[in-house]
């Protein structure tokens, strides 16, 4: 019997009525919890439901929603029944969702409010294996003449009462579940071409949860902490950070819209969180302001005690050494009283430890927050290494790496600089795509992550680029885009970035400002625009941005710096084919879609033009 079989009902032997799962509540938007005894109750009946639905034995079940407790309810119902839960991301589009089900061969979509309900009613007839649906939300309504949807309540009441003959056939599929059973189909989210089901398996998941326990244990208290999900359940790294939760005990409260996030984290004020790195740049900049805004003596506290945070924390936490008396002394003295009320705002008084990882942060962010008591662990993973191929290990990790690679995993580096990973966590292959996983996994077993890198001298990882990514100027001068990105996101009037380059004389790029800060700016400025396309063809407002971007590449070597951009009017979206389901730049789209605009940066009269 698998590992993720007897979690629940020994968590719920264990735990009983403690509180195993928060969300908010539909209706009343109140947060309300559910019990280990009510997990594992539900979890039966959705499991009997299943079965009852036909679904066989390695069979896949699609779920189109966004994070709710269903999702965690449905996956242990599949993994009774040896089935395969399939996530699909909230936001994608009708032909994303279709394709995945059809791909997946899903019998069952789950579907969480009323925009998925519509999209699965659009695509069922084109999905040749799909059954029927179950709407999560009850505020979803349904069509006059739809006869394929049931509630997730009348889903559920089908596996209630069930006869002998159906208990006796999920009991032997639970004994009948082995490591090596599909465990997960994790769809890539396409930067490159369509979707890919990673096939992650049981065993995967095993030693993904023994590498990461073991690291952590010193670390997680099962008997006060919580963990908030932020990010998606269909994006691996929020999947496998729940199970380590849920493995250990740790409460998780459920974040369902991810507009409310911040609102969220002040709420729960979690102990843990997963989160990609742009949301501690917007609480960097957030705090930088209002420092930026703070009377100067209240300036030179903060500032005097940020300094000290980075000696304790940076030169000695860090490394696992006890601070000198006189360090110690001042800075428990700024922890009462700047740390934790600055904490305190954030949403995050008693942080123990927030993963954070699918992009890069810069180190001066990271040093910051650590100096501040926020503990940012830098990790490096993908959908087809069960999330984490590496982490910032409790101390003794490194500023500017993406950590130690977990226990059982050997990485190394290949040709082209190819960061090359092997071990236990590392997938089966592509659902049906054979060529495609002959290509990711050579004969020797080591997985090509087409991302580039090298290894430190201390065994740790640096993450330097996207091996896609990368691009050659004319000058035949490589550079890596994301490393500019990273740099640039930093800055609070800058909010998205596409460096461009490839096969021109220089870089240059497209920018999408934070618009309410240019606005604002603006404003303060006296700047007459009464529209966003005013804003961002303004003189004015161009030459502060290229003064900042000058600012941040002065370290920079003269083929490396952006020499010309544009102000973009509006931003790149998921639903405008600009952004995959994780936020990452579609460059082929953008490049073909914004050409015109690109060629023009590259004509001698460009900024003739555009300060007219």
């Amino acid at each position: 019997m698998n590992r993720f079989v007897e979690l629940i009902p020994r968590q719920c032997a264990k735990y009983g009525d403690r509180e195993a799962l928060r969300f908010r509540d539909y209706e009343t938007q109140v947060w309300a919890s559910i019990t280990w005894q009510d997990f594992a109750q539900q979890i039966d009946r959705a499991a009997g439901a299943l079965l009852m639905g036909g679904v066989e034995p390695q069979g896949r079940i699609c779920l189109f929603t966004q994070n709710c407790p269903e999702i965690l309810i449905t996956h242990f119902a599949a993994f009774y029944n040896r089935a395969i839960p399939v996530p699909i991301y909230a936001t994608s589009s009708r032909d994303e969702a279709a394709y995945i089900v059809n791909d997946a061969g899903a019998t069952i979509l789950l579907a969480g409010d009323q925009g998925h309900y519509d999209i699965a009613r659009q695509i069922i007839g084109d999905c040749p294996t799909l059954k029927f649906i179950v709407t999560l939300n009850p505020a979803v309504k349904r069509d006059s003449d739809d006869k394929s949807t049931l509630t997730w309540q009348e889903f559920l009441s089908t596996g209630d009462k069930l006869g002998k003959e159906v208990l006796d056939e999920l009991e032997k599929r639970k004994q009948a579940s082995a490591p090596d059973d599909i465990m997960y189909l994790i769809y890539t989210s396409g930067t490159t071409g369509v979707p890919k089901g990673v096939m992650l398996m049981h065993r995967n998941m095993n030693a993904a949860m023994d590498a990461h326990i073991e690291r952590f244990k010193d670390i997680i208290n099962d008997k006060t902490d919580v963990s908030l999900s932020f990010l998606p359940f269909s994006h691996i790294f929020e999947l496998g950070w729940t199970m380590v939760c849920l493995c250990t005990g740790i409460r998780v409260a459920i974040n369902y819209n991810p507009k409310e996030i911040q609102r969220a984290v002040k709420e729960v004020q979690p102990n843990y969180m997963c989160s990609v790195p742009r949301f501690w740049e917007k609480v960097y900049t957030a705090v930088n302001d209002n420092l930026h805004g703070a009377k100067p003596v209240v300036r030179m506290l903060v500032k005097r005690a940020i300094s000290v945070g980075k000696t304790r924390n940076m030169k000695y936490a860090r490394l696992g050494k006890k601070a000198p008396a006189i360090i110690e002394k001042q800075y428990q003295y700024f922890e009462k009283k700047v740390f934790k009320k600055l904490r305190g705002a954030i949403g995050v008084t008693d942080g123990k430890l927030f993963p954070t990882a699918g992009a890069m942060l810069s180190d001066n962010i990271t040093e910051f927050l650590h100096a501040v008591g926020i503990n940012i662990c830098i990790g490096y993973g993908l959908s087809e290494t069960n999330a984490s191929v590496s982490f910032f290990k409790p101390c003794e990790w490194t500023l500017g790496t993406i950590g130690m690679p977990i226990p059982g995993i050997q990485v190394k580096i290949g040709d082209k600089n190819e960061i090359l990973v092997k071990g236990p966590t590392v997938m089966k292959g592509y659902y049906n795509k054979p060529q495609e996983t002959a290509e990711a996994i050579d004969a020797d077993g080591w997985f090509h992550t087409g991302d580039c890198g090298e290894i430190a001298p201390t065994g740790e990882l640096i993450l330097t680029e996207r091996l896609k990514d990368l691009f050659k100027t004319s000058n035949g001068k490589y550079i890596a885009p994301q490393v500019l990105e990273t740099m640039l996101g930093q800055d609070k009037f800058i909010e998205q970035v596409a460096v461009i380059g490839d096969g021109r004389k220089y870089v240059s790029a497209l920018i999408v400002p934070d618009f309410e800060e240019l606005k604002a700016y603006a404003e303060k400025k006296h700047i007459q625009a009464n529209r966003v396309e005013d804003l961002v063809n303004n003189p004015d407002i161009r030459k502060m941005i290229e003064e900042r971007i000058n600012d941040y590449q002065k370290g920079l070597a003269s083929y490396e710096q952006i020499k010309r951009f544009v102000l973009l009017p509006k931003a790149f979206t998921m639903e405008s084919g600009e952004l995959t389901n994780t936020l990452k730049i579609k460059r082929a789209v953008i490049n073909k879609r914004y050409r015109p605009l690109i060629d023009a940066m590259y004509a001698a009269d460009f900024h003739k033009k555009k300060d007219k």
